[in-house]
């Protein structure tokens, strides 16, 4: 059975050469079953150059789609799905922070037909330490809020079956996640533990405001957390502007009150007015997430897409 290996490129120039010695060897392992996507991500670097050049002499077989810009990691894992030819998939990163070894266990778990989709979790990871205890909080509270069956340490890496491939490529979803796609799938799951590599080569791309995005992302769109949330600040409100009321009446009664209804009126303001402010960008979030599914536009757009056909530099 055929295994492709879907690996999204972006700023990583200086990991390709690795990266390709790697898959060498993963093909090598596999006796030719092997066929690995490069989706380059709209990559400001030379990704795209190198790898034109370098796939001529790869031994495995491989496909290069290149993005007409950058539409975000989760797009271009799509976008290599899509043109993966495999019966079985497994997706990895191009930093080799997750080795490349883990796809040999993916595709041995798949082949015995007891799970249909499989997923990396972190046993370990040499990541700085920051980077760990965030980590950490935001899997810890995203298992306990939205879903329960992520693993700890979350997902980078998964792999599955033609079936589930074309499962998930038919949830066509804008701002959401391809991870929480899986999982909200369900399917039978095996789970496959790993140590993740500290990053060898350049500087990630996951950035603060990457991060922030995707924890939007991955509450919004498979909960209903936030407006249950606000909700609750707004019974609470109530129940507090009740109390207020009795406390400026009483107040208003003995004569503690030297300008009558001030006080009370700057905190109700204050308060509901700040609420307002949280419930509309709350609920903002929701219909802008819902417009954007409205307007059809594809999730990707494919500028460049050449197929090679192993050492024979068929193209």
């Amino acid at each position: 059975m055929t295994f492709s290996v879907v690996i999204p490129v972006y700023r990583n120039e200086a990991s390709l050469p690795d990266l390709l010695a790697a898959l060498a060897g993963l093909h090598r392992s596999l006796e030719g079953e092997l066929e690995v996507v490069f989706v380059v991500d709209g990559s400001p670097d030379r990704s795209l150059e190198i790898l034109t050049e370098a796939l001529r002499a790869q031994p495995f077989r491989s496909q290069l789609v290149a993005l007409s810009r950058n539409f975000g990691a989760f797009e271009a894992i799509r976008a290599g799905l899509a043109a993966c030819r495999g019966d079985l998939f497994g997706v990895m990163a191009a930093d080799l922070q997750e080795p490349p070894e883990l796809m040999l266990e993916f595709k041995r778990v798949l082949e015995t037909g007891s799970c249909d989709v499989v997923v990396g979790t972190r046993a370990g990871r040499e990541d700085p330490l920051p980077s760990r205890l965030l980590s950490r909080l935001f899997w810890g509270l995203y298992r306990r809020l939205v879903q329960r069956e992520f693993p700890a340490g979350g997902v980078d890496v998964f792999g599955g079956t033609r079936q589930l491939r074309e499962q998930l490529l038919a949830l066509r979803e804008r701002n959401s996640t391809l991870v929480g796609l899986l999982f909200w799938l369900g399917f039978r799951r095996r789970e496959v533990p790993y140590h993740r590599q500290r990053r060898r080569h350049g500087r990630g791309a996951w950035t603060l405001a990457r991060r922030v995005r995707y924890l939007l992302d991955s509450t919004f769109a498979f909960s209903d957390l936030p407006v249950r949330l606000l909700s609750a600040v707004g019974t609470a409100g109530i129940v507090l502007a009740f109390a207020l009321a009795a406390v400026v009446l009483a107040f208003r009664v003995t004569g503690r009150i030297a300008v009558p209804g001030y006080a009370a009126t700057a905190v109700l303001i204050i308060f509901f007015g700040g609420l307002n402010s949280l419930g509309l960008g709350i609920i903002g979030e929701y219909v802008a997430r819902a417009f954007e599914n409205t307007k059809g536009r594809p999730l990707f757009v494919v500028a460049r897409h050449d197929v090679f056909e192993g050492s024979t530099d068929s193209r």
